[in-house]
Order: structure tokens, then C-alpha cells, then sequence
């Protein structure tokens, strides 16, 4: 399953709460800000779930398509690492799937919050790897 964020172009659907420390845009988006990076080298057969709030599971049909596929176990990156990631493996911790978290392959907005998700956090909701542990468990 890949996962991306989205949304109208007007941002009418995005959540705009009112809060002390609201989220800040950083002007007009580039056209492609949400498409994957051909890295990822998608295939015909992936799943493709586009979100539009921080979660994947909000909203989307991401449950549904892990389920109907029998899969049980996520393994977690993302840009986002305590917004979009921390959101999702909360969501996905509370629907009873096992969690690794790609812990080289995901970034915060700075340093300190990112390690604080990496160290307080998803230790205590599954198994914090790199992407070489993970990668090397598939080959085992």
C-alpha cells in the first residue's frame, strides 16, 4: 500500500481548527507536491490511498484494503514522522496491527521531535528498525 497526501485545490476539505500553534503554509504547493517519487517504483498492483488529513486511516479505505488482503503487520514511514506517521501507527495500534516503524525512513519538522516519536513513542506501540534490519528480516 503507498500512501500520499491530497486534497482540493482550494483547500476546502483541509481541518482548520482553531488552535495556539496552527499549521502554516509555506505558500502556493508545486502542482506534483503530491505525487510519489518514481523511487518507490509503484507498480500496477499497489494499492494506492491518498489522505487527506494527517492519519491514513481517516477517511480513506486504507482498513479495508489491509484486511480483505489478510495482512496484519505496517511497516511505517513517511515525511511526517510526528504528524502524518505518529498519527497513523496511533490509529493502526488502536485496529490491533503489529507496527515497525522504518525509523531511518521518516523525518520530523526538526531533530527533537522526530526522536521523540522514534524514542518515547513507537517503542511503545511496536518495533522500531532501520530500513536495513527490515529489508535484511525479508531476506532471512
Amino acid at each position: 500500500m503507498l500512501v500520499h497526501v491530497g486534497g482540493a485545490a482550494d483547500g476546502a476539505d483541509r481541518l482548520k481548527p482553531t488552535s495556539d500553534q496552527p499549521m502554516r503554509s509555506t505558500g502556493a504547493l508545486p502542482p506534483d507536491w503530491s505525487e510519489l517519487i518514481p523511487e518507490l517504483d509503484r507498480q500496477p498492483s499497489d494499492i494506492v490511498i491518498l489522505k487527506r488529513q494527517w492519519g491514513a486511516f481517516y477517511g480513506t479505505d486504507l482498513d479495508l484494503q489491509l484486511r480483505r488482503r489478510n495482512l496484519t503487520t505496517i511497516i511505517l514511514c513517511g515525511i511526517s514522522t510526528e504528524f502524518g506517521v505518529e498519527s497513523t501507527a496511533r490509529d493502526a495500534y488502536e485496529r490491533g496491527y503489529e507496527l515497525i516503524f522504518a525509523e531511518d525512513a521518516m523525518t520530523g519538522s526538526n531533530a527533537e521531535s522526530h526522536a521523540n516519536s522514534v524514542g518515547r513513542i513507537f517503542p511503545r506501540m511496536g518495533l522500531v528498525r532501520s530500513t536495513g534490519e527490515i529489508l535484511a528480516a525479508f531476506k532471512g
